[in-house]
């Protein structure tokens, strides 16, 4: 399983520079992965959508590492997670940001505001609303097998140098804040800023 089986907070650093491929939308784009946040399984993580259990819309947490967790937000977003851990565990990895290293003409166009302004490079896929709008990203793949490499969506993994790994607590969670969940590449320009969370609400 290409070492996405292990525990969450083992596997998230992991994601740290991997690859990811999209032919979503009709053309290619392919991001850096710089940023990410673990999430773990039932009755470990207030903060996570497995926490409470097995139901509809995270069924697909509770599936072989490697599968495609792709949920809707706030009304208007998707966010695009990589279900890690044994089968039935419902742990998984947000992808929190990533940097364009293929396509970045489509990335713009995609990115681009109502006034044709286009954000710049370095907040292209910044953040995982805007990660998932640059890979053309939607409920669609969700339970998509990221790992069978024939695909429309394709991850792979690269190694990394932990030396260049940093943590610290989960971006706007309100449930268990103080965990040190969140993992980035540092010096990286596409990794979010740091917002603390609010009310208490779970993902």
């Amino acid at each position: 399983m290409d070492g996405l089986d292990g525990p969450v907070l083992d596997v998230a650093p992991r994601l740290l520079g991997a690859e990811l491929t999209s032919d979503l939308g009709g053309e290619r784009v392919a991001v850096r992965i710089v940023e990410v946040e673990a999430y773990a399984g039932e009755g470990q993580d207030p903060a996570s959508h497995a926490h409470r259990g097995r139901t509809r819309r995270n069924a697909t947490m509770f599936g072989p590492p490697g599968l495609a967790y792709v949920y809707f937000t706030y009304g208007m977003h998707w966010c695009l997670n990589v279900v890690t851990s044994p089968p039935g565990t419902g742990a998984a990895v947000l992808l929190r940001a990533g940097s364009v290293v293929h396509g970045l003409e489509a990335v713009r166009r995609r990115r681009a505001r109502p006034d044709d302004r286009v954000p710049a490079d370095r907040d292209l896929g910044r953040g995982p609303a805007r990660l998932t709008a640059a890979l053309a990203v939607t409920g669609e793949q969700d339970g998509l097998d990221l790992l069978d490499g024939s695909g429309p969506l394709r991850l792979r993994l690269a190694p990394t140098s932990q030396e260049r790994v940093e943590a610290g607590p989960r971006v706007g969670v309100g449930a268990a804040p103080s965990r040190p969940w969140r993992f980035w590449l540092a010096d990286e320009p596409a990794v979010s800023a740091y917002r603390a969370g609010g009310r208490r609400r779970t993902r």
